[in-house]
């Protein structure tokens, strides 16, 4: 079954922050060629098509214009940025009362780290968030099935979102590893470069392939769409007993698609607080079945 994905919110989003972002640089022609495009992929995208599967044709496009945006510098400033701090968070997760559900949270806070549904990341927020992320309320429910499922899994795969957050993914790992030592644990991350989502290099750069198998999904896409992605990383999830999916685009990827699947994310945008009846910047850990 077709499941809807793109929807109004999402398109005028999508228009606001690829058609204000235009360079001064561009002739008249050019600037209107650049928007005629613009508009004609959004334009033309079918409503079962996620966000980020228009943001990859929207960035194909734009490489006839000019060079995409480099986050490789962001990336690494980011992962050197929590790296900095894992010891501290993963001391204050470790003698808190409940070291999975802290764990859960610091890795939600961490999601803050968004150049795709935000223009631009506040540090001194990020410090906060960080700072706060104890004061997370989860689900007591959602958790607890969390970690019946993790004590009877085989296998979870664990499907990243930005760099600096996936050294608080680490930490998480680690604490799902504590409780079930003979898990395997297969990390999923982006095939290629897109915004300032995680790469193989970036999770080798916070030593992430050191505690688990690390692999390329096979797009550039923010996402998750099992129709594209590889046939190796459709394979492992297809065969998880349960999958972790972080951020927003995972979540518009794959949200309604029957498989065992926990989300955790921060709402950064209007619609997903809409959605999920919450101020933005809350925190969301739920189970795909849970959806309403």
């Amino acid at each position: 079954m077709s499941i809807e994905r793109l929807n109004a919110q999402c398109v005028s989003c999508l228009l606001n922050k690829h058609l204000k972002n235009i360079p001064d640089s561009f002739s008249s022609a050019k600037k209107l060629g650049y928007m005629q495009g613009i508009l004609k992929i959004i334009g033309n995208a079918d409503v079962c098509m996620s966000a980020p599967e228009i943001v990859e044709q929207i960035d194909k496009f734009k490489q006839s214009f000019c060079e995409n945006d480099s986050f490789s510098q962001i990336k690494d400033f980011y992962n050197n940025l929590l790296l900095g701090v894992e010891k501290d968070i993963e001391a204050n997760i470790e003698n808190s009362h409940n070291p999975l559900e802290t764990a859960v949270k610091y890795a939600m806070a961490g999601n803050f780290i968004d150049f795709g549904a935000m223009e631009s990341v506040d540090e001194q927020i990020l410090k906060e968030t960080l700072q706060n992320a104890e004061k997370i309320v989860i689900n007591k429910a959602e958790l607890e099935g969390f970690e019946n499922e993790i004590i009877k899994a085989e296998n979870i795969v664990y499907l990243t979102d930005n760099c600096g957050e996936i050294v608080l993914d680490k930490l998480l790992i680690k604490q799902i590893l504590k409780i079930n030592n003979s898990l395997k644990i297969n990390v999923i991350v982006r095939g290629e470069p897109v915004l300032n989502d995680c790469t193989v290099d970036d999770a080798c750069q916070v030593g992430l392939d050191k505690l688990v198998a690390v692999s390329g999904n096979g797009t550039a896409i923010a996402g998750t769409v099992l129709e594209k992605i590889s046939l190796e990383a459709k394979g492992l999830i297809d065969n998880a007993d349960l999958v972790i999916s972080k951020g927003q685009g995972n979540f518009e990827t794959l949200h309604h698609c029957g498989k065992n699947i926990y989300y955790l994310f921060l709402c950064k945008c209007e619609m997903f607080a809409q959605r999920f009846g919450v101020p933005k910047f809350t925190g969301v850990f739920i189970n795909d079945g849970n959806l309403f």
